[in-house]
């Protein structure tokens, strides 16, 4: 069962964190349909956040079509995120380059920050190359190939 840690201090909205890491866990496969949250209760217990702040996160995993509330049963995971092999495949390459870094020396703060800044870059430069036109992919529109 996923245990939600809240950050008080990075200045995101508790229930959007919640949402948040659902989707990541979504996105590793640690939570898949069928798999149970934790009820509201339970979350406040472990978190002291308010439970109409845990309700609200999962009334957003609904309204997206993630999660679906079962009367007297909990909530659940309808949807996933994951990719399958394709993410198997990417998770065992940054594997690799996270040994070689730490052989390295660098620590996880350290590559932590590397990776972001490259993230930020490529995507950064994803967007001002095709103005925007892409919905969040890497391939040009058909509009924006040269012909």
């Amino acid at each position: 069962m996923i245990e939600y840690r809240i950050d008080r201090r990075n200045g995101v909205a508790t229930y959007l964190q919640i949402v948040q890491q659902t989707k990541q866990a979504l996105r590793l496969g640690l939570l898949e349909p069928g798999d149970k949250l934790p009820t509201a209760r339970e979350v406040v217990e472990a978190t002291a956040v308010n439970a109409n702040t845990v309700l609200k996160a999962y009334r957003e995993l609904e309204r997206e079509g993630l999660a679906e509330g079962r009367r007297g049963m909990g909530t659940f995971i309808r949807g996933t995120l994951g990719r399958g092999s394709a993410d198997s495949a990417l998770r065992a390459e940054l594997t690799a380059w996270a040994d070689r870094a730490h052989a390295e020396g660098l620590d996880r703060d350290d590559m932590t920050a590397l990776f972001t800044s490259v993230t930020e870059e490529r995507f950064a430069t994803n967007s001002a190359n095709n103005n925007g036109n892409n919905n969040g992919t890497d391939r040009p529109d058909r509009g924006d190939e040269e012909r």
